[in-house]
C-alpha cells in the first residue's frame, strides 16, 4: 500500500483545565504541521468528557483539521447517543470511533448498550452512512474476552453492525499484529486495521497503563527500561528506537497506516514521525 493511501493519526483527550487546554493548544499547533489525516479525541468513562470533548472537537475543525470525536456506550442511553449524533451531524462531523467504553466508578448498570457492536448498529440505524465509523481492534485480546476466538468474533461482529474501519490498541510485539491480520483474513475480514502506537516517555506509567489495558511489555523492552532507573533521557531515546523500529517494520509489511496515542504531547510522535518520513 503506497504511503498516500495510509491514515497517520493523532489521538488527544479533553483537557480538564484551562492551563491544560492552552498547553493542548500549543502542542497541537505543532502536531499539525506533521498533517495528520485526522486527529481522534477521546470520551470519558460513561460520558464524563462530553461535553470537553465536542468543544476539543469543535476547536481543530475551526482550525481546519479533520477530527475523529469518540463515543462510548456504557452509560448511556438511546436519547443520549441520538442527542450526541445530532449535535455531531449539526456541526458537519462525519467521522467517529465508536467504542464499549468503560463503566465509571460507582455506576452499577451499563446503560442500553452493552458492547459496541450494538452501538455501532445503533448509529447505522439512525444515521444511515453519515459517519465513517471506526472500532476498536485488540491484537493481544481485550483483557475481558473470554477466549481468542470469542475475542475474534466480537471485532467481527462490530463490522457486520456497520463499522468502516478499526484501530487498534498499542502494542511492542508485531507478531501480535500480523498474526491478528491473519486471523481476521481467515474469516473474511478486509477492513483496514491500523495499528496503536505508543510513544515511550516514562517506564512507571507505561506500566501501570499497560496492566490495566492488557498491553503487554515484552520482557526484553520492560528489562531494558527497569535497567535505565530515573534516566528519562534514556528511556526516552530507547523508546524512540524501540517505537521506529515497529513502525517501520508495520509500514514495511502494509499496514494501512499508525494511529499515535500522543497523551497530548508531541515532542516523542514529531520525533517519530519524522524519522519515518511520514509528512
Amino acid at each position: 500500500m503506497t504511503s498516500d493511501k495510509r491514515t497517520f493519526s493523532l489521538e488527544l483527550f479533553p483537557p480538564q483545565t484551562p492551563e491544560g487546554a492552552e498547553k493542548l493548544r500549543a502542542a497541537r499547533d505543532r502536531m499539525a504541521l506533521l498533517k495528520p489525516r485526522f486527529f481522534s479525541v477521546t470520551f470519558g468513562a460513561g460520558g464524563s468528557t462530553r461535553d470537553r470533548t465536542l468543544e476539543t472537537v469543535l476547536e481543530i475543525q475551526r482550525e481546519g483539521h479533520q477530527a475523529a470525536p469518540h463515543l462510548s456506550c456504557i452509560g448511556s442511553t438511546r436519547e443520549s447517543i441520538l442527542n450526541i449524533l445530532e449535535q455531531y451531524r449539526s456541526h458537519g462531523i462525519r467521522h467517529l470511533v465508536a467504542l464499549r467504553g468503560d463503566l465509571p466508578s460507582g455506576m452499577a448498570r451499563a446503560g442500553t448498550f452493552r458492547y459496541a457492536n450494538e452501538l455501532v448498529e445503533f448509529i447505522r440505524a439512525e444515521t444511515g452512512d453519515w459517519f465513517n465509523i471506526e472500532v476498536a481492534a485488540y491484537p493481544e485480546y481485550h483483557p475481558q474476552a473470554r477466549s481468542p476466538q470469542d475475542d475474534l468474533l466480537g471485532f467481527k461482529r462490530k463490522l457486520d453492525a456497520g463499522a468502516n474501519s478499526a484501530i487498534t490498541q498499542y502494542f511492542y510485539n508485531f507478531d501480535a499484529y500480523a498474526h491478528f491480520v491473519e486471523q481476521c483474513q481467515a474469516i473474511g475480514i478486509d477492513v483496514p486495521i491500523v495499528p496503536g502506537i505508543m510513544p515511550i516517555a516514562s517506564y512507571s506509567s507505561l506500566a501501570r497503563f499497560s496492566d490495566n489495558c492488557g498491553a503487554e511489555i515484552p520482557r526484553w523492552i520492560r528489562k531494558k527500561l527497569e535497567s535505565y532507573g530515573d534516566d528519562s533521557a534514556s528511556i526516552r531515546a530507547f523508546g524512540l528506537d524501540v517505537v521506529t523500529r515497529l513502525c517501520e517494520r508495520l509500514l514495511a509489511s502494509g499496514a494501512p497506516g499508525l494511529h499515535f496515542y500522543t497523551l497530548n504531547q508531541d515532542a516523542l510522535t514529531s520525533t517519530i514521525w519524522q524519522r519515518l518520513q511520514l509528512s
